[in-house]
């Protein structure tokens, strides 16, 4: 737990030591066991070479008294948790199977179980594609998805195709449908298909492996990356996401019903202008909650909303239509009266709870953002992990009464760790040049005021639909306060949690209504007395890489500006972002001509510190490389120097995940905002060489 420190005694600050910060435990995923006595948790920590984190599962308890234990170790880490019926752990993790398993080894991600009564965990499927993905049924069905060769007729198929290509050192893939690559990783040729099995006493003995059947064959794209599904609890019927293709490469996301006996489908829902996403199935099997999403146009946003659809098939009826939210997340409760969902709200993301019959939406907690969301099976409460700006995540149980948020024992602690923070966190507030309320978090050093007023970092998030609602271990905004600064995270035109008419305002016009808005902001929050106005840096990273680019031609009152994995120039980044197809609705080409940053490359004169990975396929590397030409080019010193710098990573994605390259990313940051707000000489950070 990370908490303001009221004591005496100084408290440990690892954000002031970079080796301290990057080996803080970070909790992530947490599932429930059927019947509610077992909560479990996913905590990250470094590897022993520090070039990756790895995860490891611990139990908490949800009643708070005994405390967290560890329940697995391996160099690899464990991901995706699930419970059997009878309360047994299923893992997915790379790690080598102890008994050697098929052909020795598991060599890629493998489906673990582990008993509730103890004992080593053991390998019970492991097909050639690895596991991505897996749900279970009340009556022990269980479904995973993995990655097979198109010519594969089953695994031993697809075993034999992967050698063949191994064998034949062929990497190439020939694609014939969009899109080829998502986020960090290309697509294919392997395709995701759906696998189902029974539970049997051998299996969760560890003396067999489950008896995979493949339930959808070879369907190209349709199960994507992004598909999620849900089995009824009777274990006959699949409910999940699939993707169709549309004329001009496009596609969207409907939903389906697959029969686990003979693999039949049918269409549940489908929608030329909406899209299908999150199943979750009711207690009694008849009804599936879903997040409806409107689909975006150049002059309209996208919009979520809720919708349930019967299993037996009957069209999608709207859920709560009239709240102005996005709900995601859907979850039953144990009576299937209502649902929970987390949605942003001002600056937070609390949970809901929406009336299946009538709609009726209550709110059941107020500060903090909340995910990984489990309802217990009596129905009397929710398990769930809690951050804020200013709180990483910590296992939490909240009462569905809305009458209480109980922190749960937080393996964190069980592992020595508790820290202050070093600084203080207010909100900001100001009226847009429209007369709209705008809202923004404020870090401040606690030192921070009329006698020594601290230099100001504007950070912009991403997205763009997104909030600054939630603690981000990437763009730690305490690492900042910890050397002085004090850090601005505004919600800005095209932040969730106001409203579809607050998205409105900047929608298909990113240049414009939103740059005004975080000038606003920052303009309030420079007149207060413990800021130093004179001293002021942009950063921002995705979305906010492309508003940092925007501010850094249209305006000098920065000192330095910060970009990361920035977009620069919209006719390119539109036609090569790995999502295209979906870029392309949101604007027309003119729109995205009249908001181009690098239209205005000759206006730039605050020094720009570019960032970007080079294994990027969500802003591509080439927005970095013409940006940094478009810079170096309008040097006109004799020498060829220039005041900008860019730090690029050729084996980092959209964002900076190894741990050693995360104490570069903020070590440079730091170096040049010292050069350019501090005056001090610079100085390369000694990881670099």
């Amino acid at each position: 737990m990370i908490t303001e420190s009221d004591s005496d005694e100084p408290p440990v600050d690892p954000f002031s030591d970079l080796d301290a910060y990057v080996a803080l435990p970070r909790v992530e995923g947490l599932w429930l066991s059927p019947d509610g006595r077992r909560v479990v948790v996913g905590v990250a920590t470094p590897d022993r070479k520090k070039t990756r984190y790895t995860t490891a599962l611990w139990e908490v308890d949800p009643d708070g008294v005994r405390s967290a234990r560890r329940l697995t170790r391996s160099a690899r880490g464990e991901s995706a948790a699930a419970f059997t019926p009878s309360g047994d752990l299923l893992f997915l993790s790379e790690r080598p199977d102890p008994d050697g398993g098929p052909d020795g080894a598991a060599a890629t991600t493998a489906l673990w179980l582990q008993r509730a009564d103890g004992g080593d965990a053991k390998v019970v499927a492991c097909p050639p594609g690895g596991v991505r993905g897996v749900v279970v049924s009340e009556t022990g069905t269980v479904v995973i998805g993995s990655p097979m060769m198109p010519a594969a007729a089953d695994e031993y198929g697809d075993k034999e195709v992967r050698a063949r290509r191994t064998e034949s050192a062929v990497s190439a893939i020939l694609h014939e449908q969009y899109p080829v690559r998502h986020w960090d990783h290309d697509l294919g040729p392997d395709r995701i298909r759906l696998l189902a099995a029974d539970l049997s006493e051998e299996v969760t003995a560890g003396e067999a492996l489950l008896d995979l059947r493949d339930l959808t064959g070879h369907v190209g794209h349709a199960l994507s990356d992004e598909c999620t599904w849900d089995v009824t609890p009777d274990g006959n019927t699949v409910i999940t996401m699939w993707a169709v293709d549309e004329p001009a490469g496009s596609q969207r996301y409907t939903l389906v019903a697959i029969d686990v006996a003979t693999g039949k489908r049918r269409t549940l829902a489908d929608a030329a202008d909406h899209e299908y996403d999150s199943p979750r199935v009711s207690p009694d099997g008849t009804r599936v909650a879903v997040q409806v999403r409107r689909r975006p146009t150049p002059h309209e946003p996208d919009d979520y909303r809720l919708g349930i659809v019967p299993v037996a098939g009957g069209g999608v009826e709207a859920l709560a239509s009239e709240w102005d939210r996005r709900p995601h997340s859907p979850q039953w409760t144990p009576s299937g009266e209502a649902l929970i969902v987390a949605a942003d709200d001002h600056g937070h993301s609390p949970l809901w709870r929406v009336d299946a019959d009538t709609g009726q939406v209550t709110r059941l907690t107020h500060g903090g953002a909340f995910s990984d969301v489990r309802v217990s099976p009596d129905g009397r409460r929710v398990h769930a992990l809690r951050s804020a700006i200013d709180s990483p995540p910590t296992p939490v149980r909240v009462a569905l009464d809305g009458s209480a948020v109980t922190g749960l024992p937080d393996p964190v602690e069980a592992l020595g760790t508790t820290i202050g923070l070093p600084g203080r966190l207010e909100e900001v507030t100001t009226t847009a040049a429209d007369g709209t309320q705008l809202r923004a978090w404020l870090s401040l050093p606690h030192d921070a005021g009329t006698d020594s007023p601290a230099p100001l970092l504007l950070w912009i998030h991403g997205g763009p639909l997104f909030s600054a609602n939630a603690w981000s271990w990437r763009w730690n905004p305490w690492v900042a306060v910890a050397r002085g600064y004090a850090v601005l995270q505004p919600d800005f035109a095209l932040s969730t949690g106001y409203g579809i008419d607050f998205i409105r305002r900047g929608w298909g016009a990113w240049g414009d209504v939103p740059y005004t808005d975080l000038m606003s902001m920052t303009e309030a929050t420079q007149n207060r007395d413990d800021i130093d106005s004179d001293r002021t840096a942009a950063m921002g990273g995705s979305f906010g890489g492309y508003m940092a680019n925007w501010v850094a031609g249209h305006t000098d009152r920065f000192a330095a500006i910060v970009t990361h994995a920035s977009i620069w120039a919209l006719d390119q980044f539109l036609a090569t972002t790995d999502g295209s197809h979906e870029s392309g609705r949101e604007m027309t080409p003119e729109m995205a001509e009249a908001h181009s940053p690098h239209h205005f490359a000759d206006a730039i004169t605050t020094p720009m510190l570019v960032v970007h990975g080079d294994k990027d396929y969500r802003v591509p590397i080439g927005e970095g490389l013409r940006l940094w030409w478009d810079l170096s080019s309008r040097s006109k010193t004799e020498d060829g120097s220039t005041p900008h710098k860019f730090l690029f990573f050729p084996d980092e994605n959209h964002w900076v995940l190894a741990p050693n390259h995360a104490k570069v990313w903020y070590s440079t940051i730091f170096a040049f905002l010292a050069h350019h707000l501090h005056g001090e000489e610079w100085q390369p950070p000694s990881l670099l060489g």
